[in-house]
């Protein structure tokens, strides 16, 4: 039943959540894109209100922040919506289900957006000129997207990477490449130098449909790290505030941390939840990630890479770039029905936690 929520391309995932909306009676507002997918198709954000039309505390699902992983909340999404069993809003209480915010990434099949911005990385004061430093990716930006994809090629940036590793560490290293940065347009996880389209569109959504709200929560889904299949919950908040406390007694002491000092996560400056709370700082907000776990994590990092190498000096529509492609939805969306069922019921035990925790 579960695998029915689930799509095989933005088009169809986009399908799916407005007829599960419109079947459910969920009020949806969609935030035309102005660009195109690869196939002609529009390009949009829908956000569909689930619950008390009225209800002053609200849980924000998120899918999408990084395009290609927006199939696996996508699927949690739609669930919701159509799932005989799945939780509901208590009263007095309202789901705000945001579908696709990088719809670009989404349809292309991108985890960056239509500027290569990391949009999980774009929350960040542009006016001020406030971009958080990395001055080590300069010594990894031509490494991690080399002008050629070949063996040599890509034999030569490992042996750049072990010299950094050698000389810095291997948290160095890890924090160096995932943390973003903001110098290099056309590397990896680039943080850009102003908001994006969507980035703007999480402050409209805040002011147009939370702005009576008290009480937020947030759970964005995210794909590429961890265990396989497990949906791990992430907090970007110290141990011993009111938020990471609130948090922990809702979805539990397994709460990882994104900023502890040892971490397999990167800690953005810019995240969606940056953006989120920032937009509606008039309400005490929860958000939270849920991460789920696909394959290795340098076969992740490999997969990054390549896509970015791609769209800069490859051919998309080539053998090669259609092998990147599946190796790119590979790396964050699995063709595997089990990985899918572990998604929604993880994806439903969270939400349900969630909507638990603002009633309470």
């Amino acid at each position: 039943m579960s695998d029915a929520f689930f799509s095989v391309s933005f088009s169809d995932a986009r399908g799916r959540f407005l007829a599960a909306c419109l079947k459910a009676g969920a009020r949806v507002t969609s935030y035309d894109h102005p660009l195109r997918g690869p196939q002609g198709e529009a390009l949009a954000t829908d956000v569909a209100w689930l619950g008390d039309p009225s209800a002053r505390r609200v849980l924000v699902v998120g899918s999408g922040t990084h395009g290609v992983e927006g199939f696996s909340g996508s699927g949690i999404q739609v669930g919701l919506l159509a799932g005989p069993d799945a939780p509901r809003p208590p009263p007095g209480t309202a789901l705000l289900l945001v579908h696709a915010l990088n719809p670009y990434g989404f349809a292309w099949i991108r985890r960056v957006n239509e500027d290569n911005v990391d949009l999980n990385r774009n929350f960040v004061d542009h006016a001020a000129g406030a971009w958080p430093e990395n001055p080590g990716y300069a010594d990894l930006a031509d490494a991690l997207v080399p002008r050629r994809w070949d063996a040599a090629s890509l034999a030569a940036s490992e042996a750049t990477f072990a010299a950094f590793v050698r000389d810095n560490g291997e948290d160095a290293f890890r924090r160096t490449v995932k943390s973003g940065q903001h110098t290099h347009p056309d590397g990896v996880f680039y943080g850009g130098r102003a908001p994006t389209w969507s980035s703007r569109l999480v402050e409209r959504i805040c002011r147009e449909h939370l702005a009576d709200a008290t009480h937020l929560a947030l759970i964005d889904v995210h794909t590429g790290l961890g265990p396989y299949g497990y949906g791990e919950t992430l907090t970007s908040v110290h141990r011993g505030t009111p938020e990471e406390a609130r948090a922990r007694r809702w979805y539990g002491e397994d709460l990882a941390s994104t900023v502890a000092p040892k971490t397999a996560y990167s800690g953005s400056k810019g995240s969606i939840i940056v953006g989120c709370t920032e937009g509606a700082p008039w309400a005490e907000w929860t958000p939270i990630g849920l991460e789920f776990g696909t394959i290795a994590p340098d076969e992740v990092r490999l997969a990054v890479r390549a896509d970015g190498w791609l769209h800069l000096y490859g051919e998309i529509d080539s053998p090669e770039g259609r092998r990147i492609k599946k190796a790119l939805r590979d790396a964050f969306y699995p063709d595997d029905t089990v990985w899918r069922a572990k998604v929604w019921a993880r994806g439903a035990e969270i939400v349900a936690k969630g909507l638990a925790g603002l009633a309470g």
